[in-house]
């Protein structure tokens, strides 16, 4: 039976006392049962007799060092999965720890609240996917049935086969969400290394200004990759709705300063932006990282088809009801087998990309009770429909 994360048993495996402590307080007072053990050797002991759900692993340890203990704990204790802390940042390093097995790896020294929210997303993971297993295991009993069933009636045969059609549809719902969450887990992981060197770089360039202007501008850069880094971690929480703080939105703001941040790409690749705001919607109770995510994904698709030149337009009005937007641009358009594709999670016609933008999409629009749909423009570019209602709105 898989665990919740709330009640995981988690061991900490690190040769300094000091870090063996205060890890182990911190889990604890979270409500983990917590686990220490000095050395490599000590720690697979102690996973042969307790199973832990999580290793929590040093990468500099006298002995068996860390990387050879996370290859150990995969290949002998596979349902035990590893977090990897190291005081080493390079890249090589991280891509080493995560070809071993590790799911995820924090550099020293770490935040108290970073280190929780990366355990509980690995225990997540962890949970989803031994969850997963379960089924698969289910699957395959389900269908030796079947074939037994076979050889005695064709009735039963049917009887059991509805059953297996039902058990493959949870089955597949379970991996996408599996797939999906381990994906975002793995995207924000993967760009948080150059964000960290940005950020680092940025710092060292701020202390030799003198120039306010140019501070200035250091700031704001820190601002965006602060931005960038939040909507990283909405994300991550594929399977149920992250936090979000709702706040008075006005949608032409947020419109403006997504092109804003667009403005240089819109620039490189000669786009013709055209802003038909016929009437100003009044502001909605709305979380504005989420409201921010329809029009940075639907803009960016727009100009991902247009590197060539093109026109983007947006329409903006309201009734009594609701809030319309109107985002059309003159790229290549969506091919008429692709219309009810474009949604699900992971599909694209793009060499590069993750195919998740436009499932983010609808996922927000539905989250505020909202519809979005693709008008059908023959080939000749893109173009969405969206409503929001203006009153009357639930928060879910």
């Amino acid at each position: 039976m898989v665990k919740t994360p709330e009640k995981s048993t988690i061991l900490v495996v690190d040769d300094e006392t000091v870090n063996l402590d205060l890890i182990s307080i911190l889990l604890r007072n979270r409500g983990f049962r917590a686990l220490a053990a000095s050395s490599a050797i000590e720690a697979l002991s102690i996973i042969e007799a307790e199973k832990p759900d999580l290793a929590i692993v040093d990468y500099m340890m006298p002995g068996m060092d860390g990387l050879s203990a996370l290859r150990e704990i995969r290949r002998r204790y596979p349902d035990t999965y590893v977090i990897m802390f190291t005081g080493k940042g390079s890249e090589e390093i991280a891509v080493e720890l995560m070809k071993a097995g590790a799911s995820d790896y924090i550099l020293k020294p770490f935040v108290n609240k970073d280190l929780i929210e990366r355990v509980q997303k690995v225990l997540l993971i962890r949970q989803v996917e031994l969850k997963n297993r379960e089924l698969l295991r289910e699957r395959e009993r389900l269908l030796r049935e079947i074939e037994e069933w076979n050889r005695e009636l064709e009735a039963r045969v049917q009887e059991k086969t509805l059953e297996l059609k039902k058990a493959q549809a949870e089955i597949i719902q379970s991996e996408k969400l599996s797939t999906l969450g381990f994906f975002s887990a793995g995207m924000a992981h993967e760009i948080r290394n150059p964000l960290n060197s940005i950020s680092l770089f940025v710092q060292l360039i701020k202390s030799g200004l003198n120039d306010p202007e140019k501070v200035e501008y250091t700031e704001k850069i820190m601002m965006e990759i602060s931005r960038i880094d939040g909507i990283l971690r909405k994300l991550l929480d594929a399977v149920k709705r992250p936090k979000f703080e709702i706040k008075e939105v006005l949608i032409d703001k947020i419109i403006d300063n997504t092109l804003g941040f667009l403005k240089s790409r819109i620039e490189m690749h000669k786009i013709l932006v055209t802003r038909d705001f016929r009437r100003i919607p009044p502001p909605i109770a709305a979380d504005p990282l989420e409201i921010e995510q329809i029009f940075s994904n639907l803009f960016v698709n727009s100009i991902d088809e247009m590197h060539e030149g093109g026109s983007l337009s947006i329409l903006l009005d309201h009734n009594d009801k609701d809030i319309v937007i109107k985002i059309s641009d003159t790229g290549k358009g969506i091919p008429q087998e692709n219309l009810n594709k474009v949604f699900d999670p992971f599909f694209t016609t793009k060499k590069t990309g993750t195919g998740l933008g436009l499932s983010v999409v609808l996922r927000v629009v539905k989250t505020y009770n909202g519809k979005i749909e693709i008008e059908d423009t023959d080939g000749k570019g893109a173009s969405f429909n969206i409503s929001l209602p203006l009153t009357g709105l639930t928060i879910l």
